[in-house]
């Protein structure tokens, strides 16, 4: 399975340019709340959160628009998606994002953009 991942012992100095690189790769403008990947405060240090591909969101999807790729990674089929929200009411993580100005929702699809962006090399994408 592909996901990404933080590094073990990686410190993150919540600079944001993961979260900058994914909300402008996803809706071409930098915006905290459009990005797939967010910094949490976690034992007082900050800490990316990304989608685990649990398969939470497409449980919850009624119009079979999130389907587990060959790779396992949880994929949004734009064509199927109503932009109903209930993918980013199912997410554990609060992960999945439904912006308002977008008829669909979007995901973490481990394409590694992020991790690409990180100055600290907190991220990567792994198999398995």
């Amino acid at each position: 399975m592909k996901k990404l991942k933080v590094v073990k012992g990686a410190k993150c100095m919540a600079c944001l340019e993961c979260v900058r690189a994914c909300s402008t790769s996803f809706y071409k403008e930098f915006d905290p709340g459009k990005s797939c990947i967010q910094i949490v405060e976690r034992k007082g240090e900050p800490k990316p959160m990304a989608c685990v591909q649990c398969g939470k969101c497409a449980e919850a999807c009624p119009e079979g628009a999130i389907t587990q790729n060959a790779k396992g990674v949880y994929m949004v089929n734009k064509k199927k998606c109503t932009g109903c929200g209930k993918c980013a009411e199912a997410c554990p993580f609060g992960l999945m994002v439904k912006a308002e100005d977008s008829p669909v929702s979007s995901k973490c699809i481990a394409c590694g953009i992020c991790a690409k962006a990180c100055p600290m090399d907190v991220l990567e994408v792994v198999e398995g």
